[in-house]
């Protein structure tokens, strides 16, 4: 190949790189499923539970105030409730049958950060962030949809916008004004969510 060749060549790719960077749809779809609603194994209302029912998020998502994940609740976890309420239904059958089988319930994930993302859950939930500043208003939701775009303009907008975190004397994140024994700055780190 001749270097005439290779520059025309690696001309075109460069050409063709700026068009889609351009475009942007490629890169603006990482993270970016707002309103994706799956169908989901078991026909579970977030209206009726969180909503209607007030049970708080930590009941069910119970790993979210001390892990990176926030989880899922095992399904004997609905059965705390659904052994005296409903539990003739045909979606709480479900759960009785992924029980006797010792199966896990497949749940379909609504809210999907790209891989390249390390969100901690622990850190904005015991720093009093709300689960609907991210996951929207699910309490009036019958079947949860992905709320906001989640990109990273969002978080980092918000890193920007609510800077100031407070550790009380265990060195955990909280809200409160009352024990201010030290002061953090929310991260606009890249390494901090990109490692």
């Amino acid at each position: 190949m001749s270097l005439r060749t290779a520059k025309i060549i690696s001309l075109l790719v460069t050409l063709i790189g700026v068009v889609v960077v351009w475009q942007g749809s490629i890169f603006r779809g990482l993270g970016n499923q707002q309103g994706y609603q799956p169908a989901q194994p078991i026909n579970f209302s977030h209206k009726v539970h969180a909503g209607d029912n007030q049970i708080q998020c930590l009941y069910c998502h119970s790993a979210a105030d001390k892990s990176r994940v926030a989880g899922i609740p095992a399904a004997s976890t609905c059965m705390n409730c659904h052994s005296k309420v409903l539990p003739d239904s045909p979606e709480v059958q479900k759960i009785v049958v992924a029980l006797a089988q010792n199966k896990p319930i497949e749940w379909v994930k609504v809210n999907d950060l790209p891989d390249h993302v390390a969100f901690n859950h622990s850190r904005h939930v015991t720093a009093g962030v709300k689960c609907q500043t991210c996951h929207g208003p699910v309490e009036i939701e019958d079947r949860v949809s992905q709320a906001d775009v989640l990109s990273m303009g969002s978080c980092v907008t918000c890193h920007r916008t609510h800077r100031e975190v407070t550790l009380d004397e265990n060195g955990r994140p909280t809200v409160s004004k009352e024990a201010t024994p030290k002061r953090l700055m929310a991260s606009t780190d890249c390494s901090v969510c990109h490692h």
